[in-house]
Order: structure tokens, then sequence, then C-alpha cells
């Protein structure tokens, strides 16, 4: 080697272990500052270390220390909660596959979260993490950690099989024996809790706890008394929470003792479940507040429990009726009763409810269903009841207590034990009551018959007998009412009859219905001889016996009865005046007669038989010769009464007077005036008669022949055949052959068309058919009669064709009718029939002030039916409701309550009950409802608003059960009211949600 070479390898060498050192030195320098990087990040300064390791990483040279870089930068990033620290983590354990690091980087970043708490980013690492790569200690705790983070995330399952794994562990066992003793409580495994819990009960950091836990657990194992005691140890050392749960778990153990006096303090401290009770914490309150007999407090507690359906809220209902009994409340109880027999989850109780509901109903009344339905359905459930007997005995009596006799009538229908004949004879006389009432007579007297058929009780047979007498007259068979009444005076029980009394009055008008005026004397003096108290019917008893001795010419005693009852001023004083001044002309006192029409004419200035007056008083100056007088007063009553049945009669006679006065032309010009204005009239046909015999005086027969073929109801040529043919059928009608008079008059009519007599053969037939109940058949005769002129039939076809409007409902022709009628009546009852009737049109039409005018105009009158009168205010109150007058309607409603009977007196207490609601009278309001619900439950649209209304009642006396009861009641059984259900389900939706706020087993409705 040369020197040269060999200087050269010397140098390499030198530069060589220069290399080295600089290298060695920088090795040096990345260990120390390691070094100081992991004495910074086990002094927890995490962001300066991770500062560190990340130079350190940078120049690091072997791959063992950059490994412990990256695990230490992605350890510090998890510790400062960096945004990247997971993704760090998951790129060490990616990049350094084989590093001794990776399981310790999953233990230890899932043991600092564990730390901190955050136990779902704790199980996604310890899910990581090798288990058989883990020393002794190192297992222990990661299967403590991964145990407690499933017991905290719910995840029991795993939970148990991690703390199953160290429950004998000196570190963790106490621990976990306390988890896996809790899982076992929370899963109601009561026997395994108790276990664990007894192995940790002297640790101090589980003692408090435990004492809660195992007051539980003995309560739940059915050991109330260890229950109590371990409870109340704890009281002391609990916080809230635990102090109300406490608190429950002594008072339901004392409970379920049944040592209620002690329950009570306990159970009212308890908070609920997040302040909410559910309906099984009420119950035990309730209940043991029964047994204390403390009712109220007991209804309180109970009644909170609201659309429960379970054994607890079946015993809660039933108990909650007897404690309502035992306040006297009887419609609240009707309504739990009712609840708990609607459950079978015990059948006991079930029928026990059942029954105190069927009796309750029978004592109270029931909106929902018949009483005699409730009875025959208990008896129908429950055939073997030791209290047949006593139920049967109520039912039978119920038919008729309920009053709900339509009802009754379709559950007797077919029974035929002897109970129930004697019931079924009641109930069809009082359901045939019913229908008179509503001037149904047919129905009626269909009714009657069916009573009578079934003669068990003599009273009830002779008051059957008496009320189809009266159908009978109603339905103008005089005959058959005549012997009706008559077998009626034969019975011996009619002597203790309320119809007793007026038998003689009513055999009386009988007589005079049929012209049979001597013993309708006879029969009148009888009962005025003994009636004194009832002035109303004595003053038309007087009435019609003067009546009767006037038509019998006895004109004497015709005065003495009319001024009786004129004394007496309670009905028709004119026409008591009006009847004495014609019947002094007929015994011969004409001065008298003048002088009292006269009178009359300037006496009674809105009296409808005041044109009566003038037309007699004119007709009597003519007799008397005076006949300028009777001229004026003929012009009087023209220019006054412009309308009246007597302007054609008074244009006759004032034609009549120039005739006889031989004053043809003025004679001539009232005759063509009747002739023209009142066509098919008697007084036309007498006018063109008597034109005739001036014509024919004068010699101006063809004038006369012009004239009378303008008149298209005169066919002189076929007058006698017309005569005859009216004449045949006339006879069919008085002899009361209705079917062949139909036959006849039709045969008239079809003949003669506009016939002398066709005026009176519309007439006569429209009465037939009338009869006959063939009301449509009737009207186009009716009808022609109305539109002819004004004659002798015009007001009774008036009322005959306003009868079928009305009875149709069909207001809009009945109003034209109606109003005709009022302004032509002569008799004051047709003209209260006029506006009684113009104000119920006028109210379905929806004209209420009108209404009202007509109801007052109504009320005006002396003498009224009571049903007239309740039926004026009624109208007066449901306009009022409709134009929102409640003042007024209060006042008017209050009025019909005094009178009314069926359906509206059924609206009067409903209206009673909703004005009492107005003023915050709930109970007032609910006393009326139940009347409603006694009296008149068959109406059942008042039923129904009455129960809604007592469920707004109820709620507002905070009775919630009640309240929600009924309404639910209600949308079940009142469907066909679709409003009233509609009103029904608004309110329980509004008590739900508010109670739901208190009550956990509340759902509030959608």
């Amino acid at each position: 080697m040369t020197k040269k070479n060999l200087h050269l390898f010397l140098l390499a060498i030198v530069c060589s272990f220069q290399l080295m050192a600089q290298e060695t030195a920088v090795y040096t320098s990345d260990l120390v500052d390691y070094q100081r990087a992991l004495t910074l990040y086990n002094n927890q300064q995490y962001l300066a270390a991770q500062s560190l390791f990340n130079q350190i990483k940078r120049t690091a040279k072997t791959d063992v220390l950059q490994s412990d870089c990256a695990f230490y930068i992605a350890n510090c990033a998890v510790r400062l909660n960096q945004q990247n620290a997971d993704q760090l983590m998951e790129d060490f354990v990616a990049d350094y596959p084989t590093s001794t690091k990776r399981n310790t980087a999953y233990v230890d970043v899932a043991d600092y979260y564990f730390v901190n708490q955050k136990y779902a980013y704790a199980k996604k690492w310890y899910d990581k993490v090798d288990e058989s790569g883990l020393a002794s200690a190192e297992k222990e705790r990661y299967n403590f950690n991964n145990g407690y983070v499933a017991f905290v995330t719910k995840d029991y399952k795993t939970a148990k099989t991690y703390l199953n794994r160290v429950e004998n562990s000196q570190k963790y066992g106490s621990q976990a024996k306390y988890y896996i003793g809790y899982m076992a409580y929370e899963s109601d495994d009561y026997d395994k809790a108790n276990q664990y819990f007894d192995q940790v009960g002297d640790d101090e950091k589980y003692k408090e706890k435990l004492s809660y836990y195992q007051a539980d657990l003995h309560f739940k194992l059915g050991k109330f008394e260890e229950a109590i005691a371990l409870a109340k140890e704890q009281l002391p050392n609990s916080d809230t929470n635990e102090v109300s749960q406490l608190h429950k778990i002594i008072g339901e153990s004392y409970f379920n003792l049944q040592k209620y006096a002690e329950a009570i303090p306990f159970l009212t401290q308890y908070q609920g479940t997040n302040g909410k009770w559910n309906n099984t914490d009420y119950y035990q309150l309730g209940y043991a507040y029964y047994k204390q007999k403390d009712y109220e407090k007991a209804i309180k507690e109970f009644n909170k429990i609201i659309g429960g359906n379970n054994s607890v809220a079946q015993n809660a209902y039933y108990h909650l009726g007897e404690s309502y009994v035992n306040v006297d409340k009887k419609q609240e109880a009707l309504n739990a009763f009712k609840n708990a027999s609607e459950m079978d989850y015990d059948l006991k109780i079930q029928e026990d409810a059942w029954l105190n509901y069927a009796k309750i109903s029978y004592e109270i009344g029931n909106a929902y269903q018949s009483v005699p339905q409730v009875l025959a359905t208990y008896l129908d459930t429950y055939p073997d009841t030791a209290y047949q007997e006593e139920i049967e005995t109520l039912l039978i009596d119920s038919y008729i207590t309920s009053k709900n006799y339509k009802e009754a009538l379709n559950l007797l229908e077919g029974k035929k034990s002897y109970e129930n004949k004697v019931a079924y004879q009641k109930v069809t006389f009082y359901r045939g009551i019913e229908l008179y009432n509503e001037n149904k007579f047919q129905e009626a007297e269909a009714l009657f018959d069916k009573s009578l058929k079934e003669p068990q009780d003599a009273t009830y047979t002779a008051r059957a007998t008496f009320w189809k007498a009266e159908t009978d007259f109603n339905l103008t068979n005089y005959e058959d009412a005549l012997l009706g009444f008559k077998q009626f005076e034969q019975q011996t029980a009619a002597a203790n009859t309320p119809e007793q009394k007026n038998l003689e009055y009513n055999i009386a008008y009988t007589y005079f219905k049929q012209k049979n005026y001597t013993q309708a004397i006879q029969y009148f003096n009888s009962f005025i001889a003994k009636k004194k108290d009832d002035t109303i019917r004595l003053n038309d008893a007087y009435l019609r016996l003067a009546d009767s001795y006037f038509v019998s010419s006895q004109y004497n005693d015709a005065i003495q009865a009319y001024n009786k009852a004129m004394k007496l001023g309670k009905i028709e004083t004119d026409y008591a005046f009006f009847q004495k001044a014609l019947s002094a002309g007929y015994a011969g006192n004409d001065a008298t007669k003048i002088s009292e029409l006269e009178d009359f004419i300037n006496q009674y200035p809105t009296s409808k038989l005041r044109d009566d007056a003038m037309y007699a008083l004119g007709n009597s100056y003519v007799k008397a010769g005076n006949t300028n007088k009777a001229m004026q007063t003929y012009d009087r009553l023209n220019n006054e009464y412009k309308n009246s049945l007597f302007v054609p009669k008074t244009l006759l006679r004032q034609g009549l007077v120039h005739y006889n006065a031989s004053e043809n032309n003025p004679a001539l010009s009232k005759f063509k005036k009747v002739a023209a204005d009142f066509p098919n009239t008697a007084e036309a046909n007498q006018a063109v008669a008597t034109a005739r015999l001036i014509y024919i005086d004068i010699g101006r027969v063809d004038e006369y022949a012009s004239w009378v073929q303008t008149l298209d109801y005169i066919e002189v040529t076929n007058a006698d055949l017309d005569n005859t043919s009216y004449e045949a059928a006339e006879k069919k009608y008085l002899d009361n052959d209705t079917d062949n008079a139909i036959k006849q008059f039709n045969s008239y009519l079809n003949e003669f068309p506009n016939g002398l007599h066709a005026l009176q053969s519309h007439f006569y037939l429209a009465q037939l058919y009338f009869k006959k109940d063939l009301k449509e058949t009737a009207t186009p005769h009716f009808k022609y009669v109305t539109q002819a002129s004004q004659s002798e039939f015009t007001e009774e076809a008036l009322l005959r064709l306003a009868q079928i409007y009305t009875e149709s409902k069909n207001w809009q022709d009945a109003i034209p009718v109606l109003t005709t009628l009022e302004t032509v009546a002569s008799f004051p009852q047709n003209a209260v029939f006029a506006q009684s009737n113009l104000m119920k049109a006028n109210y379905e039409l929806e004209n209420y002030s009108q209404a009202v005018a007509y109801a007052e105009k109504v009320l005006l009158q002396n003498s009224l039916d009571n049903k007239i009168k309740s039926d004026a205010h009624v109208i007066i109150a449901r306009s009022a409701i409709q134009t929102e007058d409640e003042a007024k309607a209060k006042l008017a409603y209050a009025e019909v309550e005094l009178t009314a009977i069926g359906e509206t007196a059924a609206e009067a207490l409903f209206y009673n009950a909703y004005f009492k609601n107005k003023e915050g009278s709930y109970a007032a309001s609910n006393t009326a409802i139940q009347r409603l619900a006694k009296d008149y439950s068959g109406y059942k649209y008042y039923s129904a608003k009455g129960l809604v209304l007592m469920a707004k009642n109820y709620y507002a006396l905070e009775d919630a059960f009640q309240a929600t009861y009924i309404l639910e009641s209600v949308i079940k059984n009142f469907a066909t009211f679709e409003d009233i259900v509609a009103e029904a389900q608004t309110e329980l939706s509004k008590i739900k949600e508010e109670q739901a706020k208190t009550n956990s087993s509340i759902v509030p409705e959608d």
C-alpha cells in the first residue's frame, strides 16, 4: 500500500468514525427528547408532550421510536379531546401492526374514556381489546370496566357476563355484586337481588343506597313489616325523590297489611312518577279512606280514576258507588255502579254492581236506558239471583213509575204473566193518554182498546173506558162517545177516579153535539149544581146550557144562563152578551134586543162577534120598520168588516129593503154586487132569483138573460136535477152513512162541477175524508171552500185545512191559511188555534220576531188551555235562545215548567238546568237533570243533552270520573244525535287532556 493509499484509507476510517459519532449523537439526542416528552405526558402536559413527540417522530431513525411517538401523539389527542384523536389512534394501529403498545393503546384509551365517564367511547375501544394479551390485574380492571360500561348503557346481558367474572375480586367484587344485584332488582328477580345486596350490605359505600332497594325488595317479596322498618330507617338519609318512593313503600305496605289508618299519611306524601300518580295510586288512597268511612275523601280519590278498564278500576268504581251511596249522592252512585257492572274482572263485584245499578235506577230514574229495561236485563243476566222476587216487584212497578210508556210498552208486548198483564193494562192506558194529549186520537183509541182487553184492575178499566169515550168525542163519533161515558158511569170503580168529577159535563157536551138539547140541559144543570171550584169549566157549562135553551126556544131560561156565565166572566163574555140580546128578541122583546145589541157594539170593540151584532141589529131595525137605521148599520158593517161572512148577507138585505120599497135600480145594484163578488153562495143564488123577479116586473127579461149568462155558476135549466142530486148526497151525510155519502157527493160534483150546491158538496166531502183520516184527499176540497167567497163553511174549512198543514209541518202553506182563519174566526177557540199555530209556523221558518209576537198575542187571551199556554211560552223561550236573549228565555222557560207536559216539560227542565249551570249553581243544575232523567227519560234528545250538561257540572265540581264516564256513555248510547255526540266528544277530549297532566294512566284523546 502506498503512502497515498494509506492516507486515504486512514482518512476514510476517520470520516467513518466521525459519521458514526454524529449518528450516535443524534440518536442520543432523540432519546433525551423522548424521555423529556414522556415526562411531560406523565405530568399531563399533553399539548407540549404531543408537540415534542411530533418533532421526535419526524427525525426518529428507528421504527420502534416512531411507533412509540405515534402511540403517545394519539394518546395526547385523546386526552386533549382533539377531533382527530380517534383517527390518530386508528392510524397508529394500522401503521404499526406489530407494535407492542397496540393492545395497551386500546386499553389505555378505553380506560381514559371510562374514567371520564364517556362510556359509549369506552365501549368502542374495550371491544377492540385482546383479553389474552392482558396481565391478570389488567384483566380484572378490563372486566369490571367493560361490565360497568354495559351496565350504564342498559346492556344488562353483557354487563352480567363481565361483572360475574369479577364478583369474587378483592378489588372489584363489592361493586360487581352491587350492580349484579341491582340488575336482578330491575328485572324483578327479587330473591337474587336480595342475595347479592346482602353480601355488600355492610359496605359503607353501598349501605345508604341499599336501604332503599332492600325496603322495596322486601315490599315486592311481600315482607311488608320488614319493608316498613327498612324504609322508615332510610327516610332521614334520602333525597327528595327517594323520600317520595319510600313513603309509597311504607304506605302501600300498611295498605297490604290492611292497616289503612297508618297507610293514609304515607300514601298522601307520595309525589308520583315524574309528578304523576296512576290509577292504582288513587285507588289505594281512596280505598284507605273508604275503609276509614271517610267517604268524601274516598270519593275525591276514586273519581280521579278516569277511563280505567282493569280489576283495579272495577274495584275502585264499585267502592266509589258505595261511597256515593253513603253520602246520599245516588245519581253519582248510579254511574259508578254502572261502570263497575260493565267489567268482568271480578264476577262477584260485577253482579253486586249490577244489582245496585238496577235498584238505584228504579229509585231515581235512568237517562241512559229505561228503568224497566235495566231491571229486566238484570233478571235475564242473573236468573238465579237471590234478589229475584224483589227485582221482579220493582220491574212491574217501574213500567208505571218510569213514565217512559212507549218503551215500557215495547218491553211488555208478548209477556203473558199475570203481573205483566196488570202492568200492560196500566202502561197501555198511560201511553194512550200521552197520544191523546198529542191530539193523535186514532192511535190513542187503539191503546185504550188494548188496555180494556186486559181488565185486571177495575180502576184502570173504568179510566180507559172514559178516555176511549173522550177520544171518540174528539173524533166526532158522538154515539160511541155517549155509550162509553154511560158505561163508565155504571162502573163501581169510576167513583174514585179523577175522571168522575166532570162526567156529567162530558155527557152533557156529547148530547149537545148530538143536538139532543133536552138531555144536554139535564146534564149541564146536574153538573152546575155540583161544580163550584172549576170556574172556567163552570163558565163554559153555563154557556152551553144557555145555548141548549136557546136552540130549544126556551129564551128566558137561556137569558138567565147567559147572565150567570157573564157574572163568572172567565170566558166568552162577549158571546154570552150577544146571545142574551138575541134571546130577548126571540122572546118578543125587540126593543131590549136592539138596546143590548147597540150596547154590545160599543162595549166590545174587538169582539169577533161585533159584525154578527151589527148584522142582527140591522135586521132588527128592518123588523121595527126603521129602514134608515138599518141601512146605516149595514153600511157600517160593510165598511168596518170588508171580509166578514155577513157582507154578502147585508148586501142582500139592503137589496131586499130597496126591492120592498119598489126601488128597483138600487135593489138590482145590490143584487148584482152580491152575485158578482160572492159567486156560488146561497146569497148569490137568492140575489139572482130576486133580481129575476125585478126584471120580470119591469119587463126587461132579455137584459136578465144576458146578465145571467155571465154567471158561470148558474145553470138555470138544470136546477131541478142539481137540487135532486145534491139532496140525495146530503141525506146520506145526515144519516152518517159515510162511504155512500162520499160516493154521492163525488157523483154530484162530477155532474155539476159549478152546481148550485158545489160549495156545500166540497165542504161535506172534505169533512168526510177528514173524518176517515184521508187528509191528503180532503185537502183540495177544503181549499175549494176557502178560496170561494166567504160562507158559513169558510171558518171550519180554514180550521181543517190549517190542521192538515200544521200536522204535516207544511208551514209555508199553513201561514196564509192560519192568517185568514185568525181574521175571519167567529169562534174564539179558532182564533186562538190560528194564533198558536202561527207562532209555531213562524218559529219553524226562523221568523223569530213574528213567532214571539203571535205567542204574546196568544197569552193575552183570558182563558187558555195549559198546553197552548205552555206552547206560547216555549215559542218565546226558543226564539229568545235563537236570538241569544237568554234573560228572556230563562223567564219564558220558567213559565213553561209550571204547566208543561211530555217533551215540552223535558225541554223546560233541561233549560232550568242549563241556566243554573250558567249561574255556577252546578249541584242545583244536576238536581234538575236528575228530575229530567226520572220523569222524562223517554225523551231521549233532552236526556242526552241533560247528560252532557251534567258532565260539565261534575267537572266544575271537580268530579272528573263522573264527567268522563257520563260523556263516554253519551257517545256510546246516543249515536243518533250527532250534534250532542260531537259536543260530548269535544268535552271529553278537553277533560282527558287536562287530567293527563296529573294521572299517568290517562291517555289524552287524539
